[in-house]
């Protein structure tokens, strides 16, 4: 038996110390098992190496070792206690005190050494003790890092040292190396059993670092492996559909089109084309930023689908969005004869029904839709081509759904969430990645303020300025409704406050709450302008596109993330007229500041982007659950992106390695693999 798999299925109420009880709190933390329980990594630790005051800077937490000079003082107020003690620390003479803690003045005699760890308070010359030791009994904190987990409930950090350490103890023998030995040799990592003791319960900070590295490497490289894995997979079988259609098919429509491709639009064109006349299966990812142009390249891509006699398919998030596509794509293709229609969730009775038999039996050529479209009852003549915008608001299963609707079509995800080409590369690493930087001609700027409430009256005067000129406005809230727990603004509140402060203009409100209908008449009336102000939650975040909308207010801007910001102030600057972003905010936390000060600082996505992976973390900002990443344990995709590259560099070694599946050298790896079902098409879709 696999040794992983055993340590896999030992429940965690077989280490000695964990009860019945216990165990279900301890499922609460998602450890249900010894190897969940082994793999529980602390987030910091508590040093109690013991330094010198002269060291210690104010405000800092410190282990000293001291002498008891003074006579302990107790004073008692209000039910609760305090004792104040002189202590000395060779030169240095100082105040420890202690909360609630009565008991400890027994202990405080005269000359007693004690070690102390607290928060030294320079100015005050006192230390506040959160833990102490006496040498004389021979307690064991002194001198260690002591390891911080994520605990709660009746489960202390104590207990939890405690129960790790004799995790270890009683099944350390059983965690297995995976690591083939090449790669412990050329990184010099220590073995697997030592590294995850090691950070449990390190010797030193060294030490610490150095089983952390091995494990931070081992959990991307295994990552990798299995993207890398599905890539060489889906490279090397030759059953996708090809698509046949010709260059001169294709130029027809692209000349029929209002503008020029931009120079990076024709590249990305030409990557996507190649895709799809080899008879492997396309499995691309498209990333630009907000209104680069991808959906004339989706476009181009169900156009080359359908003349090559297949039908296309676009997911996407909300109806909003599907309708608006649904109309571009219509208007696009009804000149070559190409039948567009729609389904969503909204589409019932007997229009669904005539959707789905013209679909079944070939005569619907694209279908655009939501999540309706991966219902058990869709089905295609000939899928050709699956396009998913916004990928990452799907989950992994919903696009394999879709995809699986047709034997073996071609994939072209989009999204306007983009990354740095480099991380795209080696993250989505089972994808080819197309990345559209520049921005089509004509794309007016969008110049962003940032300007806390008390100068909300100098914005309403913007606001009277463009509609008086003709142009219209979004003013987005984060709330719908009043919150009894959250003081910000609600969309309901501040609909009715436009409508008074703007008698003369008609003002509109749309949020989540609202059927697909009235959401859709809302938006008709925005689109015509006979709505001047439109007050939204985050509903208008994508899909919506008013060229005639030039300024966007977003009410407590910092309680949305920075790629969000962005996303919404991408609505206006899409027609002629100069267009506005006007964040309206009063950050508390310094992560707030930063994310004003950013979009303030750049219209750049990319650059947004970087930015809010560095505020952020690449779980929140990628939708880990969502995206198909997984959620490492130690690993940080951008704080160890070195070693992302270097763990993407080996496993592609490994995979061309023709020694592969036979050196034993490589037999505790294959074995995980095979655990694991890798290679065997149960991996990321």
């Amino acid at each position: 038996m696999n040794k992983l798999l055993s340590l896999d299925q030992i429940e965690v109420k077989q280490i000695n110390g964990v009860s019945a009880q216990k165990q279900s709190e301890l499922h609460a933390f998602g450890v249900f098992t010894v190897k969940d329980l082994l793999e529980y990594y602390p987030f910091r630790y508590e040093d109690y190496r013991p330094k010198s005051l002269s060291e210690v800077k104010h405000g800092e937490k410190a282990t000293l070792i001291a002498k008891v000079i003074g006579i302990p003082v107790l004073q008692r107020y209000g039910g609760k206690s305090r004792i104040s003690c002189k202590m000395v620390a060779e030169p240095w003479m100082f105040t420890a005190t202690w909360f609630n803690q009565p008991y400890v003045r027994e202990q405080l005699t005269a000359g007693r050494e004690i070690v102390l760890s607290g928060k030294w308070d320079q100015k005050r010359s006192q230390i506040t003790v959160s833990n102490y030791e006496f040498p004389d009994r021979g307690e064991g904190k002194t001198g260690t890092l002591q390891p911080v987990y994520s605990v709660g409930g009746k489960i202390t950090q104590t207990w939890l040292r405690k129960v790790i350490n004799q995790g270890m103890q009683q099944y350390g023998e059983l965690i297995p190396e995976i690591l083939p030995q090449v790669i412990l040799r050329k990184y010099d990592f220590m073995p697997r059993k030592k590294a995850i003791a090691t950070i449990h319960q390190p010797e030193d900070t060294r030490e610490g670092q150095q089983g952390r590295r091995r494990m931070v490497y081992e959990e991307l490289f295994l990552f990798q492996l299995k993207v890398q894995a599905f890539r060489v997979l889906n490279q090397g079988r030759m059953d996708g559909v090809r698509h046949t259609v010709d260059n001169a098919t294709v130029r027809q429509f692209v000349r029929s089109l209002p503008f020029e491709l931009t120079d990076a639009q024709k590249h990305v064109e030409l990557e996507i084309l190649q895709d799809m006349r080899s008879a492997s299966c396309m499995n691309r990812l498209l990333q630009g930023d907000v209104g680069s142009g991808k959906t004339v390249l989706a476009a181009i891509a169900l156009y080359a689908s359908v003349k090559s006699g297949f039908q296309g398919a676009l997911m996407v998030p909300t109806e909003i969005l599907a309708e608006q596509h649904m109309r571009s794509l219509t208007r696009m293709f009804e000149p070559f004869g190409i039948t567009v229609g729609l389904l969503t969730g909204s589409v019932s009775g007997r229009k669904r029904k005539d959707l789905l038999a013209s679909l079944q039996m070939g005569m619907l050529d694209i279908v655009v839709g939501t999540h309706a479209l991966i219902q058990e009852d869709v089905f295609f003549r000939e899928l050709g081509l699956v396009v998913t915008d916004e990928q990452h608001r799907f989950g992994v299963n919903q696009r394999s759904i879709l995809r699986r609707k047709g034997y073996n079509p071609d994939v072209l995800t989009m999204t306007a969430t983009p990354i740095p080409r480099t991380l795209a590369i080696t993250v989505f690493g089972d994808m080819d990645v197309s990345t559209l930087s520049e921005r089509p001609k004509g794309r007016v700027p969008i110049t962003t303020y940032w300007v806390k409430h008390d100068l909300m009256e100098r914005v309403l005067k913007l606001v009277n300025r463009e509609v008086d000129q003709g142009r219209q406005a979004y003013l987005i809230c984060p709330l719908i409704e009043e919150s009894e727990k959250l003081d910000v603004q609600n969309a309901i509140d501040l609909h009715v406050q436009m409508s008074q402060a703007f008698p003369d203009y008609r003002v509109g409100l749309l949020h989540g709450r609202m059927t697909p209908a009235e959401k859709d008449e809302v938006m008709r009336a925005f689109y015509s302008n006979e709505i001047q102000l439109l007050v939204s939650t985050t509903v208008v975040e994508v899909g919506v596109d008013v060229p005639n909308a030039t300024l966007m207010i977003i009410m407590d801007a910092d309680r949305f993330g920075l790629s969000q910001l962005h996303q919404l102030r991408g609505r206006v600057g899409r027609g002629q007229h100069a267009s506005y972003c006007v964040l309206v905010a009063d950050p508390k936390s310094e992560i707030g500041r930063e994310r004003m000060t950013a979009m303030t600082d750049t219209d750049d996505g990319f650059e947004v982007s970087r930015r809010d992976l560095e505020l952020r973390g690449p779980g929140d900002f990628f939708g880990t659950k969502q995206s198909g990443l997984p959620e490492f344990r130690l690993a940080d995709m951008t704080a160890d992106f070195e070693v992302l590259e270097q763990a993407r560099d080996d496993a592609a070694m490994l995979l061309k390695d023709t020694t592969f599946w036979t050196s034993a050298d490589y037999a505790p790896l294959r074995s995980y693999l095979q655990a694991e079902q890798i290679f065997q098409g149960e991996i990321i879709d």
